[in-house]
Order: C-alpha cells, then sequence, then structure tokens
C-alpha cells in the first residue's frame, strides 16, 4: 500500500526520537553553551568598576569591555544559521565553544585595555551562536508533546543567567579577583564540548554546503548591528541627536538594515533568512521577546543601579537581593513546562504577564526606606511570570517553524531579545538621567524660607551640627549641602519610579500581540 501524500516528506523534516538518557546529555550539553554566552554579559558588568583601576580606563571607555563582547554576539547570534550550513551545525557548535573558551583564557590574562577589548570580541564571536544553535537542538531532540519542557530546559539557561549573574560576579571579584569572571566560563565549556562531541548529532534534513557567499548581506549586516549597539551604548553619553557623530551612525544604521532586507530577500543563499519572517508566529513572537527583552535587561540595569546607587548595597549584596528572583525563574520553569500540554497558551502567557506588570507596579512604589521584603516581593513576581512568558513563547514561535529551519528561526528569535536587551540597557540609563533632572527641578522650588517644612528641617539640621560643634555659621552652609544631597537621592529615587512605570506601560502593550499566536502546539496533546 502507497504511503501518504506526503508523509515522505514529513519523515526527511523530522528528527529520530532520542531516548531519555541521550537526551538528558544533549539537553546538559546544549545548555552549558547558553548558560555560559548569556550570562557572561552581566557577570563582567559587575567587574568593570575594578577593571577601571587595573588598565587605567575611564568610565567611557571601560563600558567597551562590554560593548566589544555584545556587538560580536550578536553578530554572530543573527549568522548562526548560515555558518551552520557552511561549516555543518555540530562542527560549528564545537567552534564555537572552542572561541569562547579560548577568549575567556584570554581575557582572564590581559595586561592591557587593547588586549582585553580584542580578547571580549573573540569571546562573543564564540559565544553568539551558543545560544540560537542550543535552542534549535532542543527544539529538535524533544517530541512535539515534551516541547514546553524542552523550552524550560532552555530558560534554565538563558532566562536564570541574567539572574544569578551579577551575584556570581560580584562574588567572584570580591573574593579573587575580575580575572576569575573569565576563567569561571573554562570548566563550564569544557564540560559541555565533550557531551556536545559525544552526543549530538547533525540530522539528516539540515542542509550542508554553500554555493556562493553572500558578500553583500555579511557587510550590511555588519554596518547595521555594529551602528546599532554603537548608538545604543554611546547615544546617552553623546546627548543622542544633539551629536554628529550619533545622527551619522543612526543614518548608517537606517540605511544599512533597508539594504540587508532588500538583498536579502533576493540572495539564494542569504547570510540571514529574512523569508522566515513570512512565519505570523514566528513574527509576533520576535516583536514580543523584543519587549521581553528591554524589559528583563531593563531591569536587570536599573535594580543594582538603584541597590548601590542610593540604598548604599555593595555589588555582592545587591547580587544576593536579586537572588530570589532566579530562585522564582528555577522553580516555576518546570512548572510552565508541564502546564504547557494542559491549558491554552494565550492564558499562560497572559498570566505571566500580568504577573510582570505587578512586579513592575511594586518596584514604581519604592522609595528610600525601602527594606529587603519591599524589594524581594515584586522580585518573586517577577520570577514566576518570566518563565510563563520566556518557556511559553519560546515553544510557540519555534513550534511553527519546520525543524530544517529551526537554526534560522531560533537566531532570528534572538536577535530581536538581545537587541530588546541592548535598548532595555540605553533607554533605562537615559530615561533615570532625564527623569532626575526634570524631578530635581520640581524639588527645587519647595526649597526656600517661604516653605515652612524646609524651614524646620533646616534648622533641626543646624541644631545637630551645633550639637557636634560646629560654628552656627558654617553649620548653616553644611545644612544647606545635606539638604541638597538629599534633593538629589530623592530626585533619583523618582527617576527610578519613572522607569518602572514606564517598564510596565511598554509591557502592557504585549497583551494584544498574544492573542494572535495559537492556544495550542501541534502535536502536542
Amino acid at each position: 500500500m502507497s504511503a501518504p501524500a506526503g508523509s515522505s516528506h514529513r519523515a526527511a523534516d523530522e528528527a529520530p526520537e532520542a531516548s531519555f538518557a541521550a537526551r538528558a546529555f544533549i539537553t546538559l550539553a546544549v545548555i552549558s553553551g547558553a548558560f555560559i554566552s548569556v550570562m557572561d554579559v552581566n557577570v563582567v558588568n559587575v567587574s568593570l568598576p575594578h577593571m577601571r583601576g587595573t588598565f587605567g580606563a575611564d568610565l567611557s571607555s571601560i563600558t567597551w569591555v562590554a560593548t566589544s563582547y555584545s556587538i560580536a554576539q550578536i553578530i554572530m547570534i543573527t549568522m548562526s544559521g548560515w555558518w551552520s550550513t557552511l561549516l555543518g551545525r555540530k562542527r560549528f557548535f564545537l567552534a564555537s565553544y572552542v572561541l569562547f573558551i579560548l577568549g575567556s583564557i584570554l581575557a582572564g590574562t590581559s595586561r592591557t585595555f587593547t588586549e582585553m577589548i580584542i580578547y571580549r570580541a573573540v569571546q562573543g564571536v564564540g559565544g553568539g551562536p551558543l545560544i540560537p544553535i542550543a535552542q534549535a537542538i532542543m527544539r529538535e531532540t524533544y517530541p512535539p508533546k515534551y516541547q514546553g519542557m524542552a523550552m524550560a530546559f532552555f530558560g534554565m539557561g538563558v532566562v536564570v543567567a541574567p539572574a544569578i549573574g551579577p551575584v556570581l560576579g560580584g562574588w567572584l571579584t570580591e573574593e579573587y579577583g575580575w580575572p576569575w569572571v573569565f576563567y569561571i566560563n573554562v570548566p563550564f565549556g569544557l564540560g559541555g564540548m565533550v557531551l556536545v562531541h559525544l552526543f549530538v548529532h547533525d540530522p539528516s534534513y539540515l542542509k550542508r554546503g554553500i554555493k556562493k557567499v553572500d558578500w553583500g548581506g555579511i557587510v550590511f549586516l555588519a554596518v547595521a548591528l555594529i551602528g546599532l549597539q554603537f548608538v545604543l551604548e554611546r547615544g546617552q553619553e553623546e546627548n543622542w541627536f544633539e551629536s554628529n557623530l550619533i545622527v551619522w551612525w543612526t543614518i548608517a544604521t537606517v540605511v544599512a538594515v533597508a539594504a540587508l532586507v532588500a538583498w536579502e530577500l533576493r540572495a539564494p543563499e542569504p547570510i540571514v533568512d529574512i523569508r522566515i519572517m513570512r512565519n505570523v508566529p514566528l513574527t509576533v513572537g520576535s516583536v514580543i521577546i523584543l519587549i521581553f527583552g528591554i524589559a528583563l535587561f531593563g531591569s536587570t540595569f536599573i535594580l543594582p543601579q538603584f541597590l548601590q546607587q542610593l540604598l548604599h548595597y555593595t555589588a555582592y549584596d545587591s547580587g544576593m537581593v536579586l537572588l530570589p528572583r532566579g530562585i522564582a525563574l528555577f522553580i516555576i520553569l518546570p512548572i510552565v513546562g508541564r502546564l504547557f500540554n494542559l491549558i491554552d497558551l494565550r492564558v499562560l502567557l497572559s498570566f505571566g504577564v500580568i504577573s510582570i506588570l505587578y512586579s513592575f507596579y511594586l518596584i514604581a512604589h519604592l522609595s528610600l526606606e525601602a527594606g529587603f521584603w519591599n524589594l524581594v516581593v515584586p522580585l518573586i513576581f517577577m520570577g514566576i511570570g518570566m518563565p510563563c512568558m520566556f518557556v511559553t513563547l519560546a515553544t510557540v514561535t519555534l513550534g511553527s517553524v519546520r525543524p530544517a529551519e529551526a537554526t534560522a528561526a531560533s537566531a532570528v528569535f534572538n536577535l530581536f531579545r538581545r537587541v530588546g536587551g541592548n535598548i532595555g540597557f540605553a533607554l533605562m540609563a537615559t530615561l533615570v538621567d532625564r527623569r532626575t533632572a526634570v524631578h530635581r527641578v520640581g524639588l527645587v522650588g519647595y526649597l526656600n524660607e517661604f516653605n515652612a517644612p524646609f524651614r524646620d528641617y533646616h534648622e533641626r539640621v543646624v541644631s545637630l551640627l551645633v550639637d557636634q560643634r560646629v560654628d552656627p555659621a558654617t553649620a548653616g552652609a553644611k545644612a544647606y549641602g545635606i539638604m541638597e544631597r538629599l534633593l538629589d537621592r530623592q530626585a533619583t529615587m523618582g527617576a527610578y519610579n519613572d522607569a518602572a512605570w514606564f517598564m510596565m506601560i511598554l509591557f502592557a502593550c504585549v497583551l494584544p500581540f498574544i492573542w494572535v499566536l495559537p492556544g495550542r502546539l501541534k502535536g502536542s496533546s
């Protein structure tokens, strides 16, 4: 009896189901790579002040330690599908591990600032592909009914890493010195490489070999991503579009993006498969993950800044305050994986969004008197909501494409997440700076002799200083200085509250997009 039409095509486009043990080892192998690649973005940021002392770099220059890694990483995330086709996915995955480990060792041994920037770029070239390839392998290793659990395991690497990065980075830096934030990658990387070599294999349906190199696509992609990263990293420092440098880089970026899209739609073997964006769930999911990236990385930026700048926490203590979010993430991830086949996925996504909205609402009401539990409760709600969003969204988005397109789709999905993260950093830095100035102007208006509370407080501060044997004239001047510092802190506190409100409003915009996605994944029941 003849096979049904199309059955041979489906059979050739599906990976054979792996055994339980093989799936466990493959999961550990690929998650190790994704985990260290994502964590390296956050773990190093904590150590930047210590690196400034080592290299004698100013605040503006030292940020290139993070920027060089981000630029290389984001370019390679985007190109990972093309490189996998050129070299073979497993071979490219192992090569990426090697480059990441080598870059980590070299970065830890850097003696000059130039060496550090170069070695961080090497690390980024190796680290970028580890994320989308890991997600694609997880996608094809698990059958449809376990896709939710597969993305939950992947989420442990991608979503938990930013949560524990500040904690680990602060501890390593304070106890052993900043080089160890790089050396810590080596054992994870070597272990992952061994497991990949033993258990990961390229399925037969993956395309191999490139007939013609897409040089035009490579050039346009490099200019677009480097330009975007430069504008986001340097915009605030250069006062955004008041700087000719930022204006020209913005123009170059927009032109390069437009040229890239036009070029890739006609290229026979494109460096970036733009055509895959015709898949509606992938496009919608990518937009949502962009906003998710802004919120995740934006909150990762502003919360440690708030804790250290206003509440005077150490880097390690601020990391410990953020730890409950990571714990909640770790607990909820497998639960979401189990719920995936039981309820409408849009309901699960909506619950995640609402939980995150509530966490931002609580953060928006924090004050300078905030204690440990005032901080932990909203972070726990955020830790509950993020797995509901990330796991569900990643599964629905990648589950909508053919397995042969999984690497390219994962590259696009993770590109949007990473770009969202970069936007989140830039947006929050600008918002806090601008809103601090606005709040300061508003508060200054109350500091005058006609304001009774101001006059009474000033007299109390003068009295306390006089009791400490400060002469009355000097005490009056010092009291004004103390009150000005208090005003600055209150203005900055108001700016952080505004940033939380902004992220809450931005995240609320996700809700309508959710209902465009399918409520069930085909074959998951």
